[in-house]
């Protein structure tokens, strides 16, 4: 206990870091994971072509490498300079969102043709027929793999530490300079990390009952 009222100063605003990032990384690659999604069941084979090659490059990709590029080697082209924070936030982003895509495809496919076909023999275009008819069915059907989606995501977000990020994953080093228990933090950053999951399940269960007297 007495590592953690030490360092209280480090514990929480350094996990505030890490929420502001899981936050802001997360919204992100729902917002674009679903773009990909909607490019990968296009019927234009050049926009399907560019979703499956985005999802291919990055799923096979380590999120380190990511992180390394855009830390290190994206400043060297000297297009737009970015600071740490959102070349971590941006990494995270771009990771997950292919895997986002893939969760969100699964959910399209899940929905029955006839209602699509329906759909559009009421005159809806492809937008339209994904928009208001087989997407929100779609992510209805995924809450469980979406939201495990996130929790990767959120433990994840502890690769920053390694690339100036001063969020949870760099808490053992700060205390280790200031000559403390390192096992003893790491402890305590693992139940953060623990009650932190345990609401984004709270949240999945929500969604699910919700949801499922909606349908």
């Amino acid at each position: 206990m007495d590592v953690l009222l030490d360092n209280l100063d480090l514990f929480g605003p350094f996990f505030l870091t890490t929420i502001e990032l899981f936050l802001i990384a997360g919204v992100a690659s729902l917002v674009l994971g679903t773009i990909l999604a909607m490019l990968r069941v296009s019927p234009v084979p050049a926009l399907r072509a560019i979703g499956t090659v985005y999802v291919t490059l990055l799923r096979n990709t380590p999120l380190t490498l990511v992180f390394a590029f855009l830390v290190f080697a994206y400043p060297l082209l000297e297009i737009v300079k970015i600071d740490y924070f959102p070349s971590a936030a941006v990494a995270l982003t771009i990771y997950t969102s292919a895997f986002i895509c893939e969760v969100v495809r699964s959910g399209i496919n899940t929905v029955p043709v006839g209602q699509a076909e329906a759909a559009r023999a009421l005159g809806l275009h492809f937008g339209q027929v994904l928009g208001q008819v087989v997407l929100p069915q779609a992510l209805r059907s995924v809450v469980p793999p979406l939201i495990s989606t996130l929790i990767a995501l959120l433990k994840n977000t502890t690769i920053a530490s390694g690339f100036s990020v001063a969020e949870a994953g760099a808490i053992r080093q700060y205390v280790s300079e200031r000559g403390g228990d390192q096992m003893v933090a790491l402890l305590w950053v693992a139940l953060g990390f623990i009650i932190l999951v345990l609401v984004l399940s709270l949240v999945q269960r929500n969604l699910e009952k919700r949801w499922s007297v909606a349908r």
